[in-house]
């Protein structure tokens, strides 16, 4: 199952003691429709206030005599408006959503400079400038390749190994929304790896956002990879900017 969401009112993807989580609103949706109580799976642990383009999700069901498609449009007929399955597909018996993965796309969104919009908040950090970008693009390149990320990772999530490889890191201009003020530039940071750990992207953008604040040269990034310290990076971005662009997968007969 492909989903798409604004993470917006939800406290994330994973099923939460206090509070409503998009895993849990699909599970509600799913046993509506076929009155079973299942546990859906999802390929990241998306945090509160982080949308998703395209997060994969895995689930058995012990009986559904119609097709894939038709229990997409059952599904979303159940889901509110802020999540949308835009895909259900026939896996094989024992694909799984986080096991299976092979790599994962990551987009981080940022409008620099002028004042906060009122209808873009949700979905962008709104930086005050001036941000240099040219130096971030250079500062990225420390980052490209296999690599112990373990100064970009946030506590409370305990892996085996800290040690990712990043296969791409782009910094993308972006047009803003039609009368937004000219002097308001959007960007976007795109990242692939063949994983990630706890709040990786959003702790490398913040690092990057020092150094286009000038705060840092971009070789200071190399310095902060090479520690292995959390505490040697820059801040946390806000949740609000990520977005879950892409889940890959090798593909089954």
């Amino acid at each position: 199952m492909t989903v798409a969401y604004d993470g917006t009112n939800y406290c994330g993807w994973q099923v939460q003691p206090n509070g409503v989580s998009i895993q849990s609103t699909i599970e509600h949706a799913i046993a509506q429709i076929c009155h079973q109580q299942i546990r859906v799976t999802g390929s990241g642990r998306t945090d509160a206030g982080v949308h998703a383009i395209a997060q994969v999700a895995s689930f058995s069901l012990q009986s559904w005599r119609a097709s894939a498609n038709d229990l997409c449009r059952a599904l979303n007929s159940k889901l509110p408006s802020d999540i949308a399955i835009s895909e259900v597909l026939d896996a094989p018996e024992d694909f799984h959503a986080i096991r299976d993965a092979i790599g994962k796309r990551y987009r981080y969104q940022i409008r620099i400079g002028g004042v906060r919009d009122a209808f873009e908040y949700k979905y962008r950090w709104q930086v005050q400038g001036p941000i240099d970008v040219e130096a971030m693009r250079q500062a990225t390149t420390y980052l490209l390749g296999k690599h112990d990320f373990a100064s970009f990772q946030a506590a409370g999530a305990d892996r085996k190994t800290t040690v990712r490889e990043v296969r791409d890191l782009v910094i993308i201009d972006q047009e803003g929304r039609a009368g937004a003020p000219s002097q308001s530039r959007y960007i976007a940071f795109e990242i692939e790896a063949d994983g990630f750990l706890y709040n990786m992207v959003r702790n490398i953008v913040g690092t990057l956002i020092e150094v286009g604040r000038r705060k840092q040269p971009p070789s200071w990034v190399k310095h902060v990879l090479e520690t292995a310290d959390r505490t040697q990076a820059g801040p946390t971005a806000p949740p609000n900017g990520l977005f879950m662009v892409r889940v890959d997968y090798t593909a089954w007969s």
